[in-house]
């Protein structure tokens, strides 16, 4: 439950996603969870529920359940 450190400055974070059903859906937790500060980049996968989010440093938690939230979704929690 802790996220994988990559290159120097990058972290990735898996995360999982309730409710995902269609590349609408992916598109739509994607969309705001890029908007967080420092997030470079969102890969979204409907069938799995999994959200692989690679940023600066590592996410609070509840910033991302607030995006979740707001693409309509519901955070289960780390993958």
């Amino acid at each position: 439950m802790t996220a994988q450190i990559d290159a120097p400055g990058s972290v990735t974070a898996v995360y999982k996603v309730s409710g995902m059903s269609c590349g609408h859906c992916e598109g739509s937790v994607s969309g705001e969870i890029s908007e967080l500060p420092g997030v470079s980049s969102v890969t979204a996968v409907a069938s799995t529920g999994e959200v692989t989010v690679v940023s600066a440093a590592p996410l609070d938690d509840e910033a991302v359940r607030a995006a979740v939230d707001e693409a309509g979704f519901e955070l289960v929690g780390r993958a």
